[in-house]
């Protein structure tokens, strides 16, 4: 019994509801065990194992063989009994399952002895075992299946999965499904026994693992005995058994060999699913995990699906949470919803493949629960059947679009945006409505290309990456309980911009219309831009799903719009694309298609129909006559479906007689008219019922025919198909006929056409258009378009325009139809809109004034009345309509008479224009006739909004038309955001004003806003008038501005463009809002799109706003103010316009040149060609000539006159007078005085500074400046120098002798004194000269100059000085500071603690080279505190710090002791003074008398050494030591034992010290012999 989808999702939880199942399943499965005992053992043995029974198969395993089958069979006998008291399933048949990417192994058993059909097992995961009742046993059947086991790392693992193995190829072996032991003899026993034995066995399995082995031991000696005794084996059963052992023998050695390949390193293993994800069933606001567990090498990368749509756990954080750990991949969904649920899946995928695997989720809500979070979901909606709110039915929902998108535009490649504010009314809390986007009546779904978004008030649709498949016509439908309203605009996407100019655009929705395990057909739209020139093909692209990795499928292109891709790899999944190409290159590739799987269409509807909630009990059991070894008959049914010039497609139905194995096909051909039939795929057979030729030669005929094969031979051929041609089938289809444009708006033109004749497979129609006479052409959609009616968008308002269609299928695009005729791109005539907002003005005894708002639309015409209808309301129950006028009223207020006083009255109203009425408005409110008889004004009415700016508006509005019992003295406007609450309305002028109109701003640019206005007398302030708006403050693009214009006559006009006017639009001017058609100050001319108002004498009456109004357009108007001070600007303006002068940039001056010349010169801002100067002086115009020289620069507007030299006769003014046309100007410079003395003395010194410039200068002259090292360098400038320019330096006229030599590479001569002071005062002096002349240059370097540059060396030095340290010495602590170096202008100074310190004996401070100290000698705790010394430059102080306190102090302080003992040491330590020769030469026999001198405090001690060892006195070597001061060393007869090196040591306790000297005693006799052997030497080396 198969359950409904909701109720497996919803009870598998119930044990009770399983049980039931559990019940009638056994007895549906006993029924079944009655015909035929079929799996009863083995279905046992393999669907449900313990642990325990996987140890004990795999110990069965290690011991099998073939002569011991019957103890291995017994040993799976108690595997089942184990499993099914264990009730504990490890499912191996779900994860080696036949699969899309499994590895195959042959299937021997099934060969050997095929089975009938079983049905096909159920899946359970661990999770749901657990789940089942103690006694309750899951029979898993299963048909031939092919297994190939995972890499497991522990050898545990490996052995139950082999044990399984074997148990389902034994189970899979036996034809009649009794276990493989002697007992499978014991058939032909009666139906009771078979009964009772089972029935023994139930009993044994109550019992102890032990009495249940005995009991089977005896039960199995029991029948084998009674079978040897009663009966002989038949010769069926024997070959049967033999057949078995057979079997047994080649899975155990296709076993042994799995595990010698088991090798991580050398064998890949596609991705398998050990544990499956299950299907949930959860409660709103809880979570559900999904688990699974899969096996692969390399490990498979897992990804997860909801609703084929990849999941993104960045998008929505904290809702989905993915992980992966050792091999279990979980994915949690937090806090579910109704959106949750979904069909999830898990993909994984490594180098060998991908496989999936499903599971459902369903979210159930508690009954009459509101979830009030499903309404703040982004674009999450209420479900349409939820038709009633929280707080009851809805009598009606009104729904409205505000800024609502138009027609868009886009390019492929970029992103674009839909979207448009939803106004629902009744507004009711937390019920959202439902919000469903449509693209040419198709509804959207969430993907990688499109998203939605529901803001809570505004719905938005977003394209990512624009391509042309996403144009058409997009629809938003909102809908709320009941009632829905949409609205729709079309999206067009152009071409992107091509790579290489003239390559074809991008072809277009690729689809897969065909998949098998051989191939997939790929099909695609052609382009409507071709690039200039014919499209010669197309190339088509693969990639494997998971890799970047794209490769081509056709070396040739291919025309045709279909084509069969081969070669791909069984069970893996691809995306494709295509590219078109003509002669210039190759376009960009169109939008990837969907992944598709190389899998035949019944194992994808196999693998989609996996159960997605747990096994319900039920079992399926269909038989079969058992056939071995069957040659399988012919295909039926061949045909040829698809032929084009590139391919062919064969399909056939598989043949009746086939075995249980699976079968291939081989593919055979002839030419027609032959018997010489070839096989076309003679390598790889094919193994799907379809098949694509190619190779065949165009125009030829050819028949097919196909052949079966499989483990026991080829089989007979099929039919032979007819004769088919190679070529197209499928024609291009017929241009179509009589293209007929009319009018739409005044930016589209709807183009229809006769549809072509006998097209086949139609895939739509291109639009092209043109502008009449350019012979241009483009495309007016990008997206085939179906029908016959197209509605082409995006052309400039009246242009005239042709249009031709061309059909499309996937034979190609037909030829163009012929050009339709041209016609004017404007807007059609239509009714107007409603009137809306209808209001009551004023109401008396017998009549009443109704006021209303002009319609939203008026059609393309101006509105030439309005008619008004009214009906009585008595009781709540309405009468018939009246007509309350005749004539059509033009005015929006209208005055009905006759009518009842105290009666109640419902009114509408019509519009009419050129093209008709239109429809009416909605019924008004009921108004009662009465005498108004308030005191306080009615509200003002007609109230509209021109002008509208990003930050400004100009509101209008008509005065009240009953006034109360005083005049109207003034208005009060009011405004607030249209989403504002009634509480934030705001004036906006706090006086009361009398114009009927405001220039509202500030306002903030993109909001929306509301207006009200209320009218006061002396009684007070009346009810608000209707609303105006909403609008929204912004600034249109393409809006122009009035402009003010003064021509070349001083005329002063204002003027106004505008470029969307229509054939009926008019310009309207007025002044202060009030029409200025009759005004004798103005005159209007308008021509075309511009219009002009002339001021005829503009004066202080023109004082005011003008503004100008476009007729029959969407409000285009503008404005401008023209008040006292913008009048004085245009008046002067006028003036200057109708007296021109020469404007002029510069006015006249004089400037002295180089060698003294004198230039006069000024500058216009404009010069014409015939621009005429005159030069005068003195009144008197002068002339060029050898004294004055003029010239004029038209283009730069400069006028100019040179004069060689002033003289005193050149005393005097000078004018230069312009004149250019009408305009004239002149400019005046006076020359008298001292002026004129001062500019002659000037260009004599500039003609002699001329001359010297002609040899070697100055440039700059010498001047000083103090370097970093506080040296003082003196430099200069000089030019036009050469190798023979000489430079010298003078002191005080006394030359310098100058160590380096100039060579003048930068123009730079320097002077460096270094450690300048007192003695380098004085006057230097820097001469240049050569052969073309000399120059010197003088710099003074004494009295306040000497002070100033001395107070900048201070400067340098001070600023030089380091820090304060402090150093401990012997007599004290001394503070010091290092300088650069010093000079005895530096004034130091030194302070303690804020006090000047007084210096003294104790207290001493000096410089020592560049070092300043303060020496404080013997320092006491006084002397504590922060010391400053100041440098003074003569004008600045500069100071440095030091703090000698605490630690620095007592440091310092121990230091200075440390250094005061050490020096009290060295002061008295012992020490020899002299008198003691280094070395000491004596004859022998001499007496060698030394004296020595030594101090010490107290006196030393004083030993000798000879050698280093202690010398003692005695009477030849005698040693004293007198008075503590002298030490005497005597040796008397001295002899040559006496030489040696001898020390004096003087010792006490502040020290000792060593003197050494060296006695050498020497023989006369030997030295005589020695200088004898010396000079024979000489004498023989001379030789």
């Amino acid at each position: 019994m198969s359950l409904p989808f909701y109720q497996r999702s919803h009870q598998h939880y119930d044990l009770s509801y399983r049980n039931k199942d559990l019940r009638t399943t056994v007895s549906h499965y006993q029924r079944e065990k009655k015909r035929s005992a079929i799996y009863t053992q083995g279905s046992t043995a393999y669907s449900s194992r313990s642990s325990a029974a996987h140890r004990q198969e795999s110990q069965a395993f290690r011991q099998a063989s073939a002569s011991s089958f019957q103890q291995q069979a017994s040993q799976y006998a108690l595997s089942s009994e184990v499993s099914r008291k264990a009730a504990s399933a490890y499912d191996y048949g779900s994860s080696h399952g036949l699969t899309d990417s499994s590895l195959l192994l042959d299937d021997y058993s099934s060969k050997l002895s095929p089975k009938p059909k079983r049905a096909k097992h159920s899946l359970l995961s661990g999770k749901e075992k657990e789940n089942l009742p103690s006694d309750y046993m899951v029979p898993i059947f299963s048909g031939r299946q092919k297994h190939v086991s995972g890499i497991t790392d522990r050898e545990e693992e490996r052995i139950k999965e082999a044990a399984a193995y074997i148990a389902q190829r034994n189970l899979l072996a036996s034809e009649e499904g009794i276990t493989t032991s002697k007992q499978s003899t014991a058939s032909k026993q009666t139906t009771a026994s078979k009964q009772s034995m089972a029935s023994k066995q139930s009993t044994a399995s109550k019992q102890s693992m032990a009495s249940r082995q005995s009991m089977v031991s005896k039960q199995a000696t029991s029948t084998l005995q009674q079978e040897e005794t009663s009966e002989k084996k038949s010769r069926k059963v024997v070959i049967r058994e033999k057949a078995e052992h057979l079997s047994l023998r080649k899975t155990l050695e296709e076993t042994e060999a799995y595990h010698a390949k088991l090798n991580e390193d050398h064998l890949l293993h596609a991705p398998e699913f050990i544990i499956k994800p299950r299907s949930h069933t959860v409660w709103e606001k809880e979570k559900v995990k999904l688990h699974c567990s899969i096996a692969g090498w390399p490990e498979p990368r897992v990804t997860w699906y909801k609703n084929q749509v990849p999941i993104n756990v960045h998008a929505n954080p904290g809702k989905y949470i993915i992980e992966s750990r050792y091999g279990m991949h979980t994915l949690e969904i937090n806090a579910c919803d109704f959106e949750d649920t979904a069909q999830y899946r898990a993909s994984a995928m490594n180098v060998k493949g991908e496989l999936s695997a499903y599971a459902s989720v369903v979210v159930k809500r508690y009954k009459g629960e509101f979830d009030e979070t499903r309404f703040h979901a982004g674009a999450s909606t209420m479900p349409l059947s939820f038709g009633v709110t929280p707080y009851g039915y809805a009598s009606k929902f009104e729904i409205h679009f505000d800024d609502k998108f138009d027609v868009s535009f886009g390019r492929e490649g970029e992103t674009m945006s839909l979207g448009c504010r939803v106004v629902i009314t009744p507004e009711i809390k937390h019920f959202q409505p439902e919000i469903q986007w449509y693209r040419n009546g198709v509804p959207l779904s969430p993907s990688k290309w499109v998203q939605t978004l529901w803001s809570g008030e505004r719905a938005t649709l977003t394209f990512s990456h624009l391509n042309k498949e996403d144009e058409g016509l997009y629809t938003i439908r909102v809908r709320m309980g009941e009632y829905y309203e949409q609205y729709s605009a079309y999206v067009f996407v152009r071409d992107a911009d091509a790579e290489i100019e003239g390559a074809p655009a991008a072809p277009l929705d690729v689809k897969c219309l065909e998949a098998n395990k051989d191939y997939i057909i790929i099909s695609w739209k052609q382009p409507a831009v071709d690039g200039g020139s014919p499209i010669l093909g197309y190339f088509i692209d693969k990639c494997e799903v998971g890799t970047d990795s794209w490769s081509q499928c056709n070396d040739t292109p291919v025309k045709f719009a279909r084509f069969p891709v081969t070669g791909l790899i069984e069970g893996r999944s691809y995306i494709f694309r295509v590219r078109a190409v003509n002669k210039t290159g190759i376009g960009f590739p169109s939008r990837v298609s969907e992944p598709v799987a190389a899998l035949d269409p019944a194992e994808k509807a196999r693998l989609k129909s996996r159960p997605s909630a747990p096994w319900t009990g039920q079992i399926i059991v269909t038989e079969e006559e058992p056939s071995e070894g069957i040659v399988p008959g012919p295909p039926t049914d061949l045909c040829v479906t698809e032929a084009t010039r590139s391919y062919v497609v064969l399909s056939w139905k598989p043949p009746g007689q086939r075995g249980h194995e699976g079968i291939m096909y081989f593919v055979e051909k002839c030419e027609a008219g032959t018997e010489n039939w070839q096989r076309v795929n003679t390598e790889l057979p094919v193994k799907s019922p379809r098949f694509a030729l190619f190779d065949l030669a165009e125009g030829k005929s050819y028949c097919f025919r196909v052949r079966c094969s499989n483990s026991a031979g080829v089989g007979e051929p099929s039919e032979a198909t007819e004769v088919t041609v190679v070529g197209d089938k499928l024609d291009i289809p017929k241009a179509p006929g009589k293209i007929i444009p009319s009018r739409n708006t005044d930016t589209s033109v709807v183009v229809s056409w006769e549809e072509s004749k006998d097209a086949k497979e139609l895939v739509g129609y291109y639009i092209e258009a043109s502008v009449a006479g350019s012979g241009k052409w483009e495309p007016c959609n990008n997206n085939p378009v179906k029908g016959s009616r197209f509605t082409c968008h995006g052309l400039v308002t009246g242009q005239s325009y042709i249009f031709r269609v061309r059909a499309v299928n996937a034979a190609g695009l037909s030829e163009y139809s012929q050009d339709s005729e041209a016609i004017e791109v404007k807007a059609a005539i239509a009714p107007p809109s409603p009137p809306c907002d209808i209001t009551c003005l004023e109401s008396f005894r017998d009549s009443m004034v109704l006021g209303w708002k002009q319609p939203d639309k008026i059609g393309g015409a101006e509105i030439t009345g309005y008619y008004v209808n009214y009906r009585e309301v008595i009781d709540g129950v309405p009468g018939k309509w009246r007509e309350a006028n005749v004539k059509a009223v033009s005015e929006e207020a209208y005055k009905i008479s006759n009518l009842k006083e105290n009666m109640v009255y419902q009114f509408q109203v019509a519009a009419m224009n050129m093209a008709g009425l239109g429809a009416p408005s909605a019924v008004s409110e009921c108004f009662k006739c009465e005498e108004w008889t308030i005191a306080v004004p009615g509200p003002p009415h007609s109230l509209k909004c021109s002008e509208v700016r990003k930050d400004s508006l100009v509101l209008h509005w008509k005065p009240p038309v009953h006034s109360g019992r005083t005049p109207v003295t003034g208005y009060f406007v009011d405004l607030k955001e249209a989403k504002a609450k009634e509480d934030q309305w705001r004036g906006l002028n706090e006086a009361a004003i009398k114009n009927m109109y405001l220039k509202v701003r500030g306002l903030k640019e993109g909001v929306s806003y509301v207006f009200r206005v209320r009218a006061i007398n002396q009684a007070g302030v009346g009810k608000p008038s209707d609303l105006a708006g909403p609008v929204v403050a912004e600034t249109r693009p393409g809006t122009k501005e009035v402009v003010v214009n003064v021509d070349d006559d001083g005329v002063i006009s204002l003027n106004f463009e505008c470029d969307k006017m229509t054939p009926k639009s008019e310009f309207s001017w007025s002044k202060d809002y009030v029409s200025t058609e009759d005004s004798p100050r103005l005159e209007v001319e308008s021509k075309g799109n511009k219009t002009k108002m002339t001021f005829k004498d503009l004066g202080m009456d023109d004082l005011g706003i003008y503004s100008c109004d476009v007729t029959d357009t969407d409000g285009i108007a503008s404005s401008y103010l023209i008040d006292e001070e913008e009048l004085k600007r245009l008046l002067a303006l006028s003036h200057d316009h109708k007296f021109p002068t020469v404007p002029v940039k510069s006015e006249l001056a004089v400037e002295i040149l180089e060698k003294g010349q004198v230039r006069f010169w000024m500058q216009a801002e404009k010069l014409s060609g015939n621009a005429k100067v005159n030069y005068i002086f003195n009144e008197k115009e002068i002339f060029e000539g050898p004294k004055y020289k003029m010239h004029i620069d038209r283009n730069t507007g400069i006028i100019e006159m040179f004069m060689e030299k002033l003289q005193d006769e050149d005393e005097g003014t000078y004018t230069f007078q312009l004149q250019d046309g009408k305009a004239t100007n002149h400019s005046t410079v006076v020359l008298i005085g001292d002026v004129f003395k001062k500019l002659q003395k000037e260009t004599e010194f500039q003609r002699q500074e001329w001359i010297r410039k002609q040899g070697p200068h100055f440039v700059e002259y010498l001047s000083w400046e103090v370097t970093g090292e506080c040296n003082v360098l003196l430099k200069c400038k000089v030019a036009n120098i050469k190798k023979e320019t000489h430079i010298v330096w003078y002191k005080d006229e006394r030359e310098i002798s100058v160590d380096e030599k100039h060579d003048f590479k930068d123009g730079i001569c320097t002077l460096l004194i270094t450690e300048f002071s007192k003695k380098d005062a004085g006057i230097y002096e820097v001469i240049l000269k050569d052969d073309r002349g000399k120059d010197k240059s003088r710099l003074k370097l004494v009295d306040e100059a000497f002070k100033e540059l001395m107070t900048e060396v201070c400067k340098k030095i001070a600023l030089s000085a380091t820090d304060l340290k402090i150093q401990s010495t012997a007599e004290g602590i001394r503070l010091y500071s290092f300088v650069t170096y010093y000079v005895e202008d530096l004034k130091v100074n030194w302070s303690h603690n804020g006090t000047a310190i007084r210096y003294s004996d104790r207290v001493k401070t000096g410089v020592t080279g560049e070092q300043i100290w303060l020496q404080i000698n013997e320092p006491t705790p006084n002397d504590k505190g922060k010391y400053v010394m100041e440098l003074f430059d003569g004008k600045t102080g500069h100071q440095k710090t030091v703090d000698l306190s605490g630690q620095a102090y007592d440091e310092a302080y121990a230091e200075f002791q440390r250094l005061k003992q050490a020096a009290i040491a060295e002061k008295n330590r012992a020490r020899v003074l002299g008198g003691l020769p280094d070395v000491v030469t004596i004859q022998e026999g001499k007496a060698l008398n030394l004296t020595c001198n030594v101090w010490g405090d107290p006196p030393p001690e004083v030993s000798w050494l000879k050698n280093e060892k202690a010398l003692a006195s005695d009477d030849h070597c005698n040693l004293k030591f007198e008075a503590g001061k002298t030490a005497y060393f005597t040796i008397n007869g001295v002899s040559t034992a006496d030489s040696g090196k001898y020390g004096l040591v003087v010792k006490n306790k502040y020290g000792s010290e060593t003197s050494d000297f060296t006695v050498s005693v020497f023989i006369p006799e030997e030295e005589a012999r020695m200088a004898a052997l010396e000079s024979l030497k000489g004498g023989k080396k001379a030789k």
